[in-house]
């Protein structure tokens, strides 16, 4: 599986110390922290495909508690149903009206566990929120906050009582990636931290305006034109192999770019490296692609990979 190299910045980026918060109480997950934050900080959603129990919901709420920002958690099942979701009308006798209660999408930052375990229809639910940042209830549209982001999960081996997600909405994640187990001493140093009080608690430390004035920095973030055509080239490999069913579409090279201009920020820099985006594409293209030898979209990862080592990266 390709793994992220982490790289040293010559200026430190503002939001070092989101980074920085995060990694002292997710123990060994750098690499799973800074791409989460990656996507976050370019306006995407992630997928985490992993098995229970390595930190998926300590992932989202230490970066949600961060930033002082509302979190929720939805537990998929396939009885829930799409208003559990985006909210539902109730008939008030008292005014005789219809009152709105909003559901857990209208929030800042919101995991969804398991999201395979859920129907079709309660998946599709998601579609609107993640790619429009609004819901329609009985013809209504109702705006989400300007900050809004979803992680998702699914777990990548046990697939009885699951619907897979279709390429549609496979494609609203910017990211898909695997946290992994912890080495032997990471933990170790877990099962220290478990003992100590208050050792998994975060400290609010950036405001939900700070974040939405960096998603504006990031986007005057430079990508000249050598790292654009360097994406398309690697878009397009994935078009052309023949261990490729379905490559990666236009919107796929719009994430890496973005993605690569976040990266590129919190690496203190105002303009994007090819280093960026070569060890980004996996994680951006492997959900993306379709292989002729179908497994889960982390495995495919090491396709784009291996995929990369034929690209030249501009110099």
């Amino acid at each position: 599986m390709h793994t992220l190299e982490t790289r040293e910045s010559s200026k430190s980026s503002p939001l070092s110390p989101l980074l920085d918060n995060m990694n002292n109480v997710l123990v060994g997950q750098s690499k799973a922290v800074f791409l989460a934050c990656t996507a976050f900080l370019a306006g995407g959603h992630v997928l985490l495909e992993d098995v229970p129990g390595v930190g998926k919901t300590l992932l989202a709420k230490s970066l949600a508690r961060s930033i002082s920002a509302d979190f929720k958690r939805i537990q998929c099942t396939p009885d829930l149903l799409p208003s559990d979701v985006s909210g539902v009308n109730i008939y008030d006798q008292r005014t005789s009206t219809f009152v709105f209660e909003a559901g857990p999408l209208f929030t800042n930052i919101l995991l969804a566990d398991e999201i395979n375990r859920a129907t079709p229809r309660t998946q599709s639910s998601l579609l609107e929120a993640m790619e429009e940042g609004q819901v329609t209830v009985d013809g209504e549209t109702r705006r989400l906050p300007e900050l809004f982001f979803v992680i998702s999960t699914q777990n990548p081996v046990e697939y009885h009582g699951t619907f897979p997600l279709p390429e549609a909405q496979l494609d609203r994640f910017m990211l898909s990636l695997q946290l992994g187990y912890p080495s032997a001493s990471e933990e170790v140093e877990i099962l220290d931290k478990t003992l100590e009080e208050g050792a998994f608690d975060v400290k609010p430390i950036l405001t939900i305006q700070e974040i939405i004035d960096a998603r504006k920095l990031i986007k005057e973030v430079r990508v000249d034109r050598s790292i654009k055509n360097y994406i398309v080239a690697i878009a397009t490999a994935t078009r052309k192999d023949p261990e490729i069913v379905l490559g990666v579409s236009p919107r796929g090279s719009q994430l890496l770019m973005r993605a690569s201009q976040a990266s590129a920020y919190l690496h203190g820099r105002d303009f994007v490296i090819p280093e960026d985006t070569k060890t980004l594409a996996p994680f951006v293209f492997g959900h993306r692609i379709i292989p002729k030898q179908r497994g889960n979209s982390v495995s495919h990862t090491a396709l784009v990979a291996r995929l990369l080592e034929g690209v030249p990266a501009p110099v």
